[in-house]
């Protein structure tokens, strides 16, 4: 028998001996022991679902507490390796994790273990041929369709929303991302301002609404006004003078009603 070998019957001895400890006294030394021997499994794990929006640490701590829920589950007198059990409960805890706390929109479970799917999947393929994978090799690789691939990447957008007061770069007090998004749409305020023309118009007699269409919309001389309605020049800036002083009028009187 060779050292290495030597050595893992020793250390399977041993925790042998702490799950026996544990199970039969229910030893907290024990059991602080096994979860510090069993620790570097729990790391392992929790790096397979490791990302860039998802700190290490925070996954460390979900695949730790499926350890313990594994080691308080655990019965040595069954006769198989505690990490053949500890790994399918560590994973567990750890799907359960984004499963049910890091979506931000509710989205079928099937979906979201799908997606997570997909990422592990595409991270490693991107690993493996040294590019971005496509779709149709990421669906042969989990064995689903290209449809369900495409689903599962638009439904990952709703894995974490980002608050539009969420300050842009380092500086926390100055601009924020709903500073970036949108623009000023002119159209309302012009409707707005079309609707109130409208309002207002109606206080003039049909032939001076139409005297100041052609003055103000068709930029007709008084000239060419007068020639079109058949009346002097004098007398159109009369009435354009005349129904602009109404229209104020009625402008003052919307805005401090009596």
């Amino acid at each position: 028998m060779d050292r290495d070998e030597h050595d893992s019957q020793s250390r399977t001895r041993r925790d042998l001996e702490l799950f026996e400890a544990y199970v039969r006294d229910r030893d907290p030394d024990a059991r602080a022991r096994l979860v510090e021997r069993f620790l570097p499994l729990a790391r392992q794990l929790a790096r397979r679902y490791e990302r860039t929006d998802e700190p290490l640490d925070d996954l460390v701590q979900v695949a730790s507490i499926g350890l313990v829920k594994a080691i308080d589950r655990f019965d040595p007198e069954r006769g198989f390796a505690f990490s053949s059990f500890a790994v399918p409960t560590i994973l567990g805890e750890l799907r359960r994790h984004f499963r049910d706390k890091t979506w931000s929109v509710r989205v079928p479970r099937d979906l979201q273990e799908l997606s997570l799917a997909v990422d592990r999947v595409a991270t490693t393929l991107t690993h493996d041929l040294h590019r971005p994978p496509t779709i149709a090799e990421i669906a042969a690789a989990i064995g689903t369709t290209d449809e369900a691939v495409l689903e599962a990447r638009e439904a990952s957008g709703a894995y974490r929303a980002t608050s539009l007061q969420a300050p842009r770069g380092d500086d926390e007090a100055g601009e924020t991302l709903g500073d970036h998004l949108g623009t000023d749409e002119r159209g309302f305020g012009l409707a707005e301002d079309r609707a109130t023309l409208a309002r207002l118009l109606a206080e003039l007699t049909p032939r001076d609404r139409e005297i100041l269409r052609l003055r103000f919309e068709q930029d007709l001389t008084q000239a060419e006004i007068g020639e079109r309605i058949g009346v002097s020049q004098m007398q159109i800036s009369r009435i354009i003078r005349r129904s602009l002083s109404t229209l104020r009028a009625a402008v003052g009187a919307q805005e401090d009603p009596v």
